[in-house]
Parts: C-alpha cells; sequence; structure tokens
C-alpha cells in the first residue's frame, strides 16, 4: 500500500526523490529510469499527431502532492504546475487533514449531457410529448454506436426534454438532453457520437429542424463532494492557537460568500490544485474549469466552492462540491506516457476514485491558502518557492543553489538582478549581503598611491555641482589598482574583478574603454607602446560612487609609474577629468578630484579654476553605504538633469540655489561634528534630488529602510537612478542601521570619515 507521507521530500535532490520513491514502490523501476533520463517526455512526433501545426514540446514541472488520505486510502498525488508554492502549501495542508483523519470522498455517477438543439417546432408541446414517448428507441439508437460501453455498464440511460423559450428568428427553443455514463472514459468523443446518431429521428419526432449535436461541459450530473474535520491542536502554528486560526479561516472563507471579487481569487486557488492534477493526469483541465465557475455561479451569484464552519465539538469543518468529470482511459492516456506515468504514480485507474481526489485536493489547496492569509500572510512561503525559481533563470549553478535561494530570501528583494549579483559574490568568496566594515581613508603620501584611485561619497551637492554650485565629497576606503605588464602583444585593459558582470561586457561600455585608454596613451605620449594593464577594483562599477574616476587615476598612475614619467597628483587629476568627459559628458571634476588626493573637500567648479577646500571634522562621522544592486549611469541621469534645466531654468536654478544653501549649511555641522544638523540638511538634499527625479523605487527604499532603523540622515549619493544611498548616525546606532539595511537584502559598507587637512585651493 501507497504511504504519502515522505517526510523532508522537499530537501532531497531530484534523484534522491526519485531513490526514495523506487525503494518505496510508489514507482515502478520502469518509472525510475523513464523520470530519470526524461524518457517519458513527449517527443515531438508524438506531439504531431496530437495537435496541429506542432513546432516542439512546453514543458513544466511535475511535482508530487504528498501526505494525502482520502477515504482512508494513501495517495501520492502528481500536480503539473509552474507556479510556485502549490505543491508545497497542498502537501502541508494535507499533512494537517492527516493528522485528523483524512479527507472524506463522495461521488455521483461520473453522467455527461449531450445536447441536441432542435429548432422551428410548429408544436414544442406536442414535439416534448413525442420524443418522451421514444425515449428507449433513443435511448438504444444511441447506444448502437458505443457497444463496448454498454457491456462495461456505461452508455446513454436517461433523455430529457427541455423547452427554453422562444427563439429571436426560430421559434420556441428545444433541447434534448441524453445522459451518458461514460464510465472510467472522459466521453465527450462518444458523447458526440451519440448525438450525431439520434439527431435523425429526434428532427423526425419533433418536425423540427436539428441544429447543434454537442456535448455540455456542465457536468452537474458527476458531482463530488470532499470533506475534512480538523481539531483545532492541528491547526496551532508558531505564533496563532489553534481557536485564532480556525475562525480566521471561518472569516476568510466568510468573505468569499459576500463578496464576488473575493469569491474568484478563493475559487482560483482551489483550482490552482486541481487544474494541475488534471493536467498531470491527461484531463480536460480547461472543461473542468468551465463546469466549475458555472457550478458556482449557478445560485445566480458565483459563490466560492467551499464552506467552512466550526461543529459542536469547536473543530474546523471544510467542505467542497463541485462537478469533476474525468477520464482515466482513451487516448490521451495511451499516446502520452507522461500521462500514464502520473496516473501509475496515483495509484487509481477508476475515474470516480480519481474525482474524489481531485476535490481532497481542492479543497486541501483552499485550507492552505486561508490558513497562511489569515495568520502570517500568503507571501512568505510563495517567496521562497518564487526566489527558486528565480535563481534558476540568474543561471545558479547546481552547488550554490540553495545559497542563492536562502540569500534572496533572505534580501525580500527576489528578483534575477539581485540573484545575479548574489552569484557573483558567491564566485567571489563573498556574501552578496552582509555589512563590510572599511577603515577609514589612510593618509598616504604621492609615492604610497603610485597605482591607486579612491572611490567617494557625494555627501551633499549632486548635480547642481555641475552648475558651479558647492559640493561636499569625501573619500572611500574601496580603490581601484592597477599595475602594467611591459613588453606586451597588444594593448590591453584587463578589469579581472568586473569581468563577471554581463554590463562589463556590452558593446557601448567596450567602446568607451577602448577610448579612455587610447586617451591616456596618447596624453602620457605612449605613441603606439604595448603594454598590459591589469586593474583589480574593490570598487563595484556603476555604483555612483565615483568607479570610472577611480579607474581612470589608477590606470593613469600605474602607467606612469611603469614608464618612469613625472606627474603630479594636479596632472593626474586632470587627466582623469579628461577620461571623466568621455564617459560622463559633463563631469563636474569633483569625482577626479576625490579618486586622486583621496581627501574630503567642499567642491565648486568655476572657469578660472575649481575651487577646493579640504575639509575637516572635529568628530568621526559614521557612515553606512548601502547599495540598490542597480546600475547607475551618470551620464544619463545627468542628461536628464541637464534636459529639464534648458526647458526650464528658473525652475532648475531655484533648486540648485536650494541645494547650495543646504551645502554650505552642513559644511559647518561637518566641521562641529554636529551629526543631528548634518542629518537634517542631507534628508533635505535627498528630498530635492526627489524633485530632480534622479532618485530609483530602491533608493527610496533603502532611505526609508535606513532612517526607520536611527538614521539621523540619508541619501542617494552620486548621479542616482539606482547605486548608492548614504546614511549618518550617532556611533551607537550606526551598527543598527548597518544590520537592517543587511537583514533586507542590500550590500552595505560601513565607514567613517576622519579629520583631513584644512585650507582652501584652486586647481
Amino acid at each position: 500500500m501507497t504511504d504519502s507521507r515522505i517526510p523532508k521530500f522537499y530537501q532531497l535532490g531530484v534523484e534522491e526523490r526519485l531513490k526514495e520513491l523506487l525503494k518505496r514502490q510508489i514507482i515502478s523501476a520502469e518509472d525510475y529510469e523513464a523520470l530519470s533520463t526524461g524518457s517519458y517526455v513527449l517527443t515531438t512526433l508524438k506531439a504531431d499527431r496530437l495537435t496541429e501545426n506542432v513546432v516542439g514540446v512546453f514543458s513544466m514541472p511535475l511535482g508530487l502532492g504528498l501526505n494525502f488520505t482520502v477515504n482512508g486510502i494513501d495517495h501520492v498525488v502528481p500536480m503539473v504546475v509552474e507556479e510556485p508554492s502549490i505543491v508545497a502549501a497542498v502537501s502541508s495542508a494535507a499533512l494537517i487533514v492527516r493528522k485528523s483523519g483524512g479527507f472524506t470522498s463522495t461521488s455521483d455517477d461520473p453522467l455527461l449531457i449531450g445536447q441536441v438543439q432542435v429548432l422551428d417546432v410548429p408544436d414544442p408541446a406536442a414535439a416534448k410529448e413525442a420524443i418522451l414517448r421514444s425515449r428507449d428507441q433513443i435511448l438504444a439508437l444511441a447506444n448502437q454506436t458505443h457497444p463496448n460501453m454498454v457491456a462495461r455498464g456505461g452508455g446513454a440511460i436517461e433523455l430529457e426534454v427541455h423547452l427554453r423559450g422562444a427563439t429571436r428568428s426560430n421559434g420556441e427553443l428545444l433541447v434534448v438532453h441524453l445522459i451518458v455514463d461514460s464510465r472510467d472514459a472522459m466521453g465527450a468523443n462518444l458523447v458526440n457520437t451519440m448525438c450525431e446518431a439520434v439527431a435523425p429521428l429526434i428532427a423526425e419526432l419533433s418536425g423540427g429542424r436539428v441544429f447543434l449535436r454537442i456535448l455540455s461541459n456542465l457536468t452537474d450530473r458527476a458531482v463530488v463532494r470532499s470533506r475534512a474535520v480538523i481539531p483545532v491542536e492541528h491547526l496551532t502554528t508558531e505564533h496563532f492557537d489553534g481557536v485564532a486560526v480556525r475562525d480566521g479561516i471561518i472569516l476568510a472563507g466568510e468573505f468569499a460568500e459576500l463578496d464576488v471579487y473575493r469569491a474568484t481569487t478563493h475559487n482560483k486557488g482551489i483550482m490552482n490544485g486541481i487544474d494541475a492534477v488534471a493536467i498531470a493526469t491527461g484531463n480536460d483541465w480547461r472543461a473542468i474549469e468551465a463546469a466549475a465557475h458555472a457550478w458556482a455561479a449557478r445560485s445566480g451569484s458565483y459563490q466560492p466552492l467551499t464552506r467552512w464552519s466550526a461543529d459542536a465539538d469547536g473543530n474546523l469543518v471544510g467542505e467542497i462540491e463541485l462537478p469533476l468529470k474525468v477520464g482515466t482511459v482513451g487516448g490521451q492516456v495511451q499516446s502520452n506516457p507522461a500521462v500514464r506515468l502520473s496516473q501509475a504514480l496515483i495509484g487509481t485507474s477508476k475515474a470516480k476514485e480519481l474525482a474524489e481526489i481531485l476535490a481532497a485536493v481542492g479543497l486541501a489547496q483552499n485550507l492552505a491558502a486561508l490558513k497562511a492569509l489569515s495568520t502570517e500572510g500568503i507571501q512568505p512561503g510563495h517567496m521562497r518557492l518564487h526566489a527558486r525559481s528565480v535563481a534558476v533563470a540568474a543561471g545558479a549553478s547546481e552547488e550554490d543553489f540553495e545559497e542563492v535561494v536562502e540569500q534572496l530570501v533572505a534580501s525580500g528583494d527576489i528578483k534575477v538582478w539581485k540573484a545575479q549579483k548574489i552569484i557573483e559574490a558567491i564566485k567571489g568568496g563573498a556574501t552578496a549581503t552582509g555589512t563590510i566594515d572599511l577603515s577609514p581613508v589612510p593618509k598616504l603620501k604621492p609615492a604610497q598611491r603610485a597605482n591607486v584611485g579612491y572611490g567617494k561619497i557625494i555627501l551633499l551637492g549632486e548635480h547642481s555641482v555641475v552648475y558651479g554650485y558647492h559640493a561636499i565629497a569625501a573619500p572611500l576606503n574601496l580603490s581601484i589598482r592597477a599595475e602594467v605588464t611591459r613588453p606586451s602583444k597588444e594593448r590591453e585593459l584587463i578589469i579581472s574583478g568586473w569581468d563577471s558582470d554581463p554590463a562589463a561586457h556590452d558593446p557601448a561600455g567596450a567602446e568607451l574603454a577602448a577610448r579612455v585608454a587610447i586617451l591616456i596613451a596618447n596624453r602620457l605620449g605612449l605613441g603606439e607602446e604595448k603594454a598590459k594593464v591589469e586593474v583589480f577594483p574593490d570598487l563595484p562599477r556603476a555604483s555612483g560612487l565615483g568607479a570610472s574616476a577611480a579607474l581612470a587615476v589608477a590606470v593613469i598612475r600605474a602607467l606612469a609609474h611603469s614608464y618612469h614619467l613625472e606627474l603630479s597628483d594636479q596632472q593626474v587629476s586632470d587627466l582623469a577629468f579628461e577620461c571623466e568627459q568621455v564617459v560622463h559628458g559633463t563631469p563636474s571634476g569633483i569625482d577626479n578630484t576625490v579618486a586622486t588626493f583621496g581627501e574630503t573637500i567642499l567642491f565648486r567648479r568655476a572657469e578660472g579654476g575649481n575651487e577646493i577646500e579640504h575639509l575637516s571634522s572635529s568628530t568621526p562621522i559614521p557612515v553606512v553605504i548601502g547599495l540598490t544592486g542597480v546600475r547607475s549611469l551618470t551620464a544619463e541621469t545627468v542628461g536628464r538633469v541637464h534636459e529639464g534645466w534648458q526647458k526650464n531654468p528658473g525652475h532648475y536654478d531655484a533648486i540648485f540655489q536650494e541645494i547650495d544653501g543646504l551645502v554650505m549649511t552642513g559644511v559647518e555641522a561637518f566641521r562641529s561634528g554636529d551629526l543631528s544638523a548634518l542629518g537634517e540638511v542631507m534628508n533635505l538634499n535627498h528630498g530635492l534630488l526627489n524633485a530632480l527625479q534622479v532618485s530609483s523605487p530602491e533608493l527610496e527604499t533603502l532611505v526609508d529602510l535606513a532612517r526607520r532603523s536611527g538614521a539621523l540622515g540619508a541619501k542617494l549619493t552620486g548621479g542616482g537612478g539606482g547605486g548608492a544611498m548614504i546614511a549618518i548616525a550617532e556611533p551607537d546606532r550606526i551598527q543598527n542601521v548597518a544590520a537592517t539595511l543587511d537583514a533586507a537584502g542590500f550590500q552595505t559598507y560601513l565607514t567613517e570619515i576622519r579629520n583631513g587637512t584644512n585650507g582652501r585651493v584652486k586647481s
């Protein structure tokens, strides 16, 4: 006897699951081989014989609903469905019912209705009587078409005549119903053949004109019912007692009874399970759906297919009733090896029993949904399973798959781009989430930074700085280092740390890199010299942290050092600015300055030379940096702001002036170490940047999380449109801010801005 209880089945790999099924004799050795090799899958040749214009075969996952006990018999239930959480949810609900005694299902005899439409009847009442008097003759004529079905105890067993009212131009509509017992067959073709056979006799008896002869998919003569009685102690969860869960399920069911919008979703959830089993067993799930929804609306008001209540002992009682005409024999079973295998798994060859199992599956699916909705919500379980499909789409390897799924779920951001970042981090030996604690930027002598370019954050003043206003920027101890190998067969720029990023290989990016490399070589007078430059970045690319400027500075310094060229820091910064013009179009000059000098500055762009004031604070400024994971293309956001400024210069200049006022207020707060005042102007600055439309949903999420977890100030940094956010907080709160962002799945960095050198210079 099959045991549908297989603990921790979901934790096994696919091959281990198959071995477990074979060991328990749920599948045969032949089926094990077919599932292991995929030989059970429908071939294109066979598919071409089943439908028209075949060009291939479409695959869907085949899973197993476990823990089902229906009428005292265990069943492993095959389910073909791609939507995450359905199989897991129905198995969980079936386990609850199993502990409570299992499902009790009953069903009517599996009858179908064939309809014969009769028009232009001269005397409808007389025609009805004539047809009914000839009942036995009509049934005999129908059964002559399928004598084997009659021999098995089926066939046409009853006749009905209905007068449906006046048609628009063909008199009163008369409809003959041929009631057919198709036994274990789905029976559509059988019934249609019978209707065709009796049509001439019905036309003769009625004196009218027979038009349509076809079965009805409203199978209300094949109604199935399933019931479960669950003690409240079996409903208890970690956070909810059983009574609360019971009452929540009943309330959710009542919602569906009183509201058609909820009833539609309620019934869709039921059909999630029923359809999945119907597809697996080769049944017409479209006909099943049509019948179920027609049944739900039979009162004139669309109603839920289930009812939930409490009995006198306080148990939760769930009941489902719906028409379910299914088959276990016929061409579909013989022609599709996957259907044959599914029927072997479910362990029944009787259509009546299969229908009773389907009803239990529908009730279990509804129990799972209502229990989740009325307690912790339906998302947690769904999101975990959704994360599995996203990990597949992102290309997670078999050995990294579970780790990618875990990190996706922890992040709460179940998206392909997020999974790709996690995969990259795993390959690099790190985690895609978690706070990296950076030491402050060390004060280096020029000789010590011979091949390094620093990243940066802008505390205040993005975008307005392009138009000649002030900005405050600070260096990061995230840098880019470059090394030169000579001689080389060709000129190469190899950025190994970014190679796993698909965006690094786009043609536009490659063209920009080539143009920057040529510019640097020409400016340094290297002509046709061949050299390989290897770049080792700590900085994430396209994140608003100055990666392009740091790259340019590192490459310039490495080449200058390799070829024994004397360059001052200012010359390095100037050449890096030219590179930034190639990459970004209209840079402010702030990125290359910080990338070169590695100091906190108050910066203003001016025609006579950029004004740069080195800033220091009376106390370290704790900073959390959070990455959105979305590429930030500064050229695009700067370009959009420029377009807006050209159309409405007055409005934009007013915003730029507001930002500039905040920057100057922030200078004093920075110098005095007034974190509260600095945080306030950062928040206001972010609001104005949002008005410039350079924020993004991901940035807004980060800003909101940071502020709610104790940040005094939080804002985007750099170009926006994605990239990074920065937040400051009191020293005893900064770890909490970082931990909150970490728990939400964002890559974070924890650092601080320390004292620099005061002084005012021009470049």
